[in-house]
């Protein structure tokens, strides 16, 4: 009987796991936006409000748009590039500004 071979590492499941980390991530967005939006409006209009619901749906967008384009990065080809590090630091700046939005509206 053969030795079982080593295991050889599949380069085609590290950027599945990652592409569907953006795809969780960019939900998990999707879901604060929204959730921020719900609260900025439940008690009424107020101006402050309607501003960090607006802030807050900028910052999903810029968001969105780092995720999408990585997500298509990764899909494109086996190996993909490094992410750059200004779109690492606007999907971080996004992701930091839209937590402290949402938290704004529930104070």
């Amino acid at each position: 009987m053969n030795a079982p071979a080593a295991e050889e590492r599949d380069p085609g499941l590290q950027p599945e796991r990652t592409r569907l980390a953006w795809r969780r991530t960019t939900l998990a967005s999707t879901v604060a936006a929204v959730l921020s939006v719900k609260s900025a409006l439940r008690g009424g209009l107020s101006v402050s409000g309607v501003v960090v619901c607006a802030l807050c749906c900028a910052l999903w967008l810029g968001f969105l748009l780092v995720a999408h384009r990585r997500i298509r990065a990764l899909a494109a080809s086996a190996g993909p590039a490094v992410l750059a590090h200004r779109h690492a630091t606007a999907a971080v700046l996004c992701t930091v500004a839209l937590a402290l939005c949402g938290a704004a509206l529930v104070l």
